[in-house]
């Protein structure tokens, strides 16, 4: 709690601020006046009385009004945060005689006053009230006051009345009122950024009113985006048509540390709740105007701001404005017969003796001339008088007479047509009759500027406060110290600031005092000034500046301003020096230790809320001057809601700078300055003023413009601001001038071609925006093109593109063609030359679409031929076929031999293959197919050669190297044969055989060679110096693929000895055969018979001893064991088959003759599971020649 009630405190702080300031009095003598203001701040502002600067002693017991009680009385409130002033003038007037004020001319004896009419006295006494409030955007906030009503009658009910910032708040969807049974309610249904303010609630009676105020705070709703800015405020719509309206709209008053660089403006149709974002890219200015709306139908707006982060919420909505030509919104709103009332009635002109009023005319006004009544209302006496009772007024503007001086009015129209009277406007605020001008205030700050022992020059400032009129004159007294009494220095009046006094006595001390006169008459003299001596001035250094002002003051800095020394010294003025003193402290510091030649300084980095003394001190070749006069303390902080001088760029694309104010008044100038010096020539720039609202308007802007512009307020409190105009920024203006001027239609596309199926050309360009009132044309190489069947030209302003499609395409068509547009003022075109290389692509594609569009009518090829390879690498000639029948016929040519497969070809499905089995260089040839029925042939051709043959054969070997096996050894009669086996494989195929990383090349030593299952490597008779790896690499258009076997150091299994070739013995006998066998690593051993595996028993026994002794041993041979045997030895390297050829005979029977031994064969390789069953491919088709 104690740091909310601390946040809460931190946004009241604010420094004193007068809501009703004091107001000019008039009174007789003997009469009571009662000066009254209105002053609010945090904490609470203490309020001081002063009567010609002399505090007033607020003790002492009031009384009624002497003629020495003519003054100028002034309230300053202060508190920690600041100090500010409001002051006013009371003019007491004496009788003449014994005459009364209200003696009757007319009637020769007195006529006694009517006594005043009073009213029923209703005290109104608040129990609860609000208090200040913290909302946040999208809440409901209710603000409720309970109060007493005594005594409470029925028929005299208070009026309650709520109001934000002094104006009255309207019933309306976003503002809920109620008030019944002591309990005053306003409900603000949807809180928004513009319901942040001051709330007053004013309980009216016909005896008087009762007022409660507080301050209701709006913080912004959480962003969806971090950093994106508050929602812009005060949506308003000006200049309605029948399809376009101006949006304007403030600035969001809170924003992140990125600052806004645009707005996008939404639409909204009214009944729907559709959006549209009616800007593409952010608007810079808070003015937009919005085009293509529908005549006749209603809108709403919205706006929201966009920085660097991010988008804001939406502001909130405006009110529905229909879009209707004025014309016609008048004539619809001709059906109305009595008209509403008049709005904004006030005062135009004020005197003593009579009110000028203004209204403007009811909306909607009907059709019939109006006519109007005025009526009037002394303040406080609840009735209303017709003040001109006989005949009503046609002109919105009236002056009123026969009002009493000093007493405050109402006053109210209304409206009269032959149908009958409006309602009565709403009243204006009391407005009291008085002289509009009173007499300024006294000058002050006389300060002596140079002697030359006979004459005084000097000067003086301006009076604080004008009267309400431009001083118009100065007039001096002047008198000797030793003489008591004053003469006037001057009759005719003086004009300026500054006067030289002439024939003075040398050596004599003067005092001088002021008076300033304006339209109501001359002031009060100011007091009397220092004593000064008048003797001739002969330092060499120059005198003091004088006429120190202060400008733009804000939290951390101001600018200072001052006028030339009028005593030079003994040189001219090459500079100044500027001191600055705190309030409070003695020690002056210099600001800007080197001098500067230019009469104005901004003084930075100065602390806020703190009051500080400034002093001036010229520079010549001789020295520092004198210093000036100390300036009044300057409390250093920013005006609330301070404005800045904003630049840019107008409608018409003048560039300019513009001021607003908050603060004028009806004597209030602008004044505009560059370097600080008044602007009085205007050969290059022109100041436009109408209201609040001032601007300088640059006429032939250059870098002769660059400089400090500044902008002053007169009869304000010290309202200026400043701008830097620099190189870039005057650059970026006159870019966004020239734009605006000159106007461009934005492209989104330029001019282009693109060519349609038939061979028609199609040229176009797409703008960003086009409105349906735009006008273009085609100009073809100098001459305009229209509209016509063999040139289509159309414009779509929905999408901004503008075409024209060009029937036939031909030889002629060579040339530039060029599309001139204008919308509005704006105007673009965009050309496009074909012609060279660049029109005989285009003229060869059109003609190649025509004549495409022509094939396809009849039984065509969607797509021509192509191959692939399939997995178990068939080559396939693929070919797709569109528009077909059942009658279509389909065939297949190689080297126009017709190839007729096995499988015909089913149009039907849209796709026709034909298979390549085991591709080879015998496949190399044009292929071609053909489609045929009634509405004609095409054809399709394929050559299978060079690049294409290449190309396959790459597809194929991709397929078949991820595809290879692990090298494996075979044994054979010659030596070692290394095998790959793979899906398919041809000797176009590219393959690398190499030994140690060399490249093997085929010989007698090393034959390369393979099947269409597997490649080999035989290595004939292979020594040690054959040992070591062995890679086959297998090579595809993209990658490698390799396969590696290491002989290094290994021996095969094989047979020493031991074995003979042939073996007799008899039956019946046993027979051994034993045999040494050698290989590293040891190898196995199986013996055969008859080329199958000896099945081991007690007929056949084997053994093997320490690895290399191997016997086969047979028990009991008979005739049925004869026979070839054989020893197969092998290891992983390989390994050899020995044979044995026995021969068993009969005892008794001659032994068989001895047979030729063999040589060693090789063994199998070792046993390995079954692969996997490749896939057979396709048969091929037959071929027939015609």
């Amino acid at each position: 709690m104690a740091f909310e009630r601390h946040v809460r405190e931190e946004c009241m702080i604010r420094a004193p601020e007068f809501l009703v300031r004091l107001r000019t009095h008039t009174v007789w003598e003997k009469s009571p006046v009662k000066l009254f203001c209105t002053v609010e701040g945090y904490p609470n502002p203490i309020v001081k009385w002063f009567k010609d600067n002399v505090i007033i002693d607020t003790a002492s017991e009031p009384g009624r009004c002497e003629v020495r009680d003519t003054a100028q009385y002034t309230a300053v409130a202060t508190n920690v945060h600041g100090q500010t002033s409001t002051n006013a003038s009371v003019i007491v007037k004496r009788y003449r005689g014994e005459e009364e004020p209200y003696h009757s001319v007319l009637l020769p004896m007195q006529i006694p006053m009517l006594p005043e009419i009073t009213y029923t006295k209703i005290d109104i006494m608040f129990l609860e009230k609000f208090e200040v409030t913290f909302g946040t955007e999208g809440e409901t906030l209710t603000l409720v006051c309970k109060m007493m009503i005594v005594p409470d009658m029925a028929n005299l009910q208070p009026e309650a009345q709520w109001y934000r910032d002094d104006v009255r708040i309207k019933e309306s969807k976003w503002a809920e009122m109620k008030f019944g049974a002591g309990v005053a309610r306003l409900t603000l249904t949807h809180l928004n950024k513009d319901d942040e303010g001051l709330y007053t609630l004013r309980m009216v009676t016909k005896g008087g009113s009762s007022q409660h105020c507080a301050y209701i705070f709006v913080r912004d709703a959480e962003s969806t985006v971090v950093g994106a800015p508050g929602a812009p405020m005060d949506i308003k719509i000006h200049d309605a048509n029948k399809d376009y309206v101006i949006v304007s709209w403030k600035p969001p008053n809170i924003t992140s540390d990125s600052p806004v660089i645009g707005y996008f403006v939404d639409r909204c149709e009214v009944g729907t709740e559709n959006w549209i974002q009616c800007n593409d890219s952010p608007i810079k200015i808070c003015k937009y105007p919005v085009h293509g709306l529908f005549e006749g139908r209603s809108y709403m707006y919205r706006v929201r701001a966009v920085n660097n982060k991010g988008i804001s919420k939406p502001s909130r909505v405006s009110e529905a404005v229909a879009a209707l030509d004025p014309a016609d919104l008048a004539r619809l709103q001709g059906d109305v017969k009595i008209p509403g009332p008049p709005t904004n009635v006030h005062a135009s002109e004020t005197s003593k003796i009579y009110v000028v009023l203004s209204w403007e005319p009811p909306a909607p006004r009907g059709r019939e001339s109006l006519m109007y009544y005025i009526e009037k209302s002394m303040v406080g006496s609840g009735t209303w008088q017709r003040v001109n009772t006989q005949i009503p007024v046609r002109s919105p503007r009236y002056a009123v007479f026969d009002l009493a001086e000093g007493k405050q009015y109402l006053f109210r129209v209304l409206a009269v047509n032959k149908f009958g009277t409006s309602d009565a406007s709403e009243p204006t605020v009391p407005i009291q009759v008085h002289e509009l001008y009173a007499s300024p205030s006294p000058p002050y700050g006389i300060t002596l500027l140079a002697c030359d022992g006979h004459s005084m020059t000097l000067g003086w400032k301006h009076p604080r406060y004008s009267g309400g009129s431009k001083i118009t004159a100065y007039y001096i007294d002047q008198r000797d110290v030793a003489d008591l009494h004053w003469k006037e220095t001057n009759v005719p009046p003086i004009k300026e600031r500054i006067y030289k006094v002439e024939n003075l006595k040398e050596g004599s001390f003067y005092e001088f005092r002021i008076q300033a006169a304006n339209l109501a008459g001359v002031g009060l003299s100011s007091d009397a000034s220092d004593h000064f001596k008048c003797e001739t001035w002969a330092m060499p250094e120059p005198g003091p500046s004088y006429d120190l002002t202060f400008c733009e003051v804000r939290n951390t800095s101001l600018v200072i301003q001052w006028r030339a020394p009028i005593y030079t010294g003994s040189s001219a003025v090459t500079g100044y020096h500027v001191d600055i003193c705190e309030m409070g402290s003695e020690e002056w510091k210099t600001v800007n230790e080197k001098t500067i030649n230019h009469r104005y300084l901004k003084v930075s980095d100065l602390e806020e809320a703190k009051s500080y003394v400034f002093r001036v001190r010229a520079v010549n070749a001789a020295g520092v001057g004198k210093p000036s006069d100390v300036s009044e303390p300057v409390f250093v902080q920013a005006r609330p809601e301070t404005l800045e001088i904003a630049s840019g760029v107008d409608e018409e694309g003048n560039i300019y700078m513009s001021y607003k104010c908050n603060e004028m008044t009806d004597i209030s100038q602008f004044v505009w300055c560059k370097s600080y010096e008044e602007i009085t020539e205007f050969d290059r720039v022109s100041i436009e003023t109408e209201g609040d609202h001032s601007k300088i308007v640059f006429k032939n802007p250059d870098k002769e413009d660059l400089g400090t512009y500044s902008v002053s307020v007169t009869d304000t409190e010290g309202v200026s601001a400043s701008y830097v105009l620099e190189d870039k920024e005057l650059e970026k203006l006159m870019a966004l001038s020239h734009e605006i001027r000159n106007p461009m239609i934005p492209l989104k596309t330029e001019l282009s071609y693109e060519i349609f199926e038939r061979g028609q050309v199609r040229f176009w360009l797409q703008a960003e925006k086009l409105s349906s009132a735009v006008n273009y044309r085609f100009i073809v190489n100098d001459q305009e093109v229209t509209n016509s069947e063999t040139h289509k030209i159309k414009c779509d302003s929905s999408t901004g593109i503008i075409e024209m499609v060009m029937d036939k395409f031909t030889a002629h068509s060579e040339g530039t063609y060029t599309v001139q547009m204008q919308d509005g003022k704006a105007k673009n075109q965009s050309s496009l030359v074909l012609i060279g290389d660049v029109f005989k692509a285009a003229l060869e594609e059109a003609e190649f679409q025509r004549k495409e569009y022509l094939r396809k009518q009849g039984p065509h090829f969607l797509e021509y031929l192509y191959w692939h390879v399939e997995e178990d690498c068939t080559v396939m000639l693929i070919c797709k076929v569109a528009n077909v029948k059942k009658e279509t016929v389909f065939h297949w040519y190689k080297d126009e031999v017709e190839i007729i497969p096995e499988e015909p070809d089913n149009v039907m499905s849209g796709i026709c293959k034909l298979p390549i089995p085991q591709f080879s260089k015998k496949d190399q040839g044009v292929f071609k197919a053909t489609l045929t029925d009634d509405r004609g042939q095409d054809v399709s051709l394929f050559e299978v050669a060079g690049k294409v043959f290449d190309d396959i054969i790459n597809g194929i070997s991709r397929i078949a190297g991820s595809s290879a096996s692990e090298l494996k050894i075979q044994c054979t009669p010659e030596g070692i044969r290394l095998q790959c086996h793979m899906k398919y494989y041809t000797e176009e195929m590219r393959t690398v055989w190499s030994h140690k990383d060399t490249k093997i090349s085929s010989s007698e030593k090393m034959r390369i060679g393979g099947t269409s299952e597997q490649i080999w490597l035989q290595i004939c008779e292979p020594t040690d110096k054959d040992k070591g790896k062995y890679t086959i690499e297998i090579l595809d258009a993209k990658q490698s693929y390799h396969r590696t076997i290491d002989l290094s150091g290994q021996d095969r299994g094989k047979v020493i000895g031991g074995l003979p070739d042939v073996v007799t013995i008899m039956e019946n006998k046993t027979l051994s055969l034993t045999c040494t066998v050698f290989g590293d690593p040891t190898p196995e051993v199986v013996w055969y018979a008859n080329e199958k595996e000896i099945e081991l028993g007690d007929h056949f026994k084997v053994t093997l001893e320490q690895g290399k002794y191997a016997s086969l041993t047979i028990n009991g041979v008979s005739t049925e064991d004869s026979g070839k045997y054989g020893i197969n030895v092998r290891n992983k390297y390989g390994g050899e088959t020995v044979n044995v050829t026995v021969s068993v005979y009969k005892y008794g029977d001659d032994l068989p003759a001895p047979k030729l031994g063999q040589m060693p064969k090789p063994a199998p390789p070792p046993v390995q599971k079954p692969a996997a069953k490749q896939p057979q491919p396709p048969k091929t088709g037959r071929q027939t020649r015609k």
